[in-house]
């Protein structure tokens, strides 16, 4: 298995299937995708299980108790079997050829941790605009911004064994990348837009001042970066936010 997907899921029946859809129709066909349920009280495992009888490439674990994404997706992960780990929210898109080209240019290149550009989209699917990503970051750039989009990331598990997510309720992805980051010199960016972020009412990405107050939180008690240095580093990135998606 090349590329194990990790998805984690909690009431996404509404989105799911167009999900499941982009994965299935992606050109790149050597991959499993681990869907981790977090207590879901619709009709997502529903769903997953029709999709699960169509195609043995997916797989469904739950969890007893709403725990947050950090949990369901460290419980995918720890299933993975993919050189490659790769992941997809359970309301983003991918476009069909998103697994070819990225892992093509990270074989070729020889990079061991990627990214892309992506499409941000409105709840009803409309585009609204598009992320502004940087070629390459390393660990001290990616504390100003987050380039990295969550369904745009790629690692190389025999370059970094496998890594979990920090235990935190938000902004663990974040958290993620500059782990890896701590552990190769650069993440680098694939040059086109890859997939499509759904940018969803009650999301932390749509409210900045949460979003802020979650990225101190990760500084200071993950990353434990001195408190001054933390709020340079929180003005810094909250400045940057102010530009980070250009319109269309």
């Amino acid at each position: 298995m090349t590329v194990s997907i990790i998805t984690p899921t909690h009431n996404s029946a509404k989105f799911i299937r167009e999900t499941l859809d982009a994965i299935l129709a992606q050109t790149f066909t050597d991959w499993e995708l681990l869907i981790t349920d977090d207590a879901s009280t619709d009709e997502t495992c529903q769903i997953v299980e029709e999709y699960i009888r169509m195609d043995q490439r997916i797989s469904l674990f739950r969890l007893k108790k709403n725990a947050g994404a950090a949990v369901a997706r460290n419980e995918s992960i720890k299933h993975a079997s993919g050189r490659f780990i790769a992941f997809c929210d359970s309301d983003d898109l991918w476009v069909p050829g998103k697994l070819e080209k990225q892992i093509a240019f990270m074989l070729q290149q020889e990079y061991a941790f990627t990214y892309a550009p992506y499409h941000i989209i409105d709840e009803q699917g409309n585009t609204k605009g598009l992320s502004a990503v940087r070629h390459r970051v390393a660990y001290n750039d990616l504390l100003k911004t987050c380039d990295i989009g969550c369904l745009t990331a790629v690692y190389d598990t025999k370059y970094f064994g496998k890594v979990y997510m920090p235990l935190i309720r938000r902004r663990q992805d974040y958290a993620l990348w500059l782990q890896l980051l701590k552990k190769t010199k650069y993440a680098c960016s694939y040059p086109e837009p890859l997939g499509y972020y759904r940018l969803r009412k009650q999301s932390v990405s749509s409210n900045k001042l949460r979003a802020i107050c979650y990225v101190w939180k990760m500084f200071r008690t993950v990353e434990n970066i001195p408190f001054f240095k933390s709020l340079w580093l929180v003005f810094v990135y909250s400045m940057h936010g102010i530009n980070k998606y250009r319109k269309l």
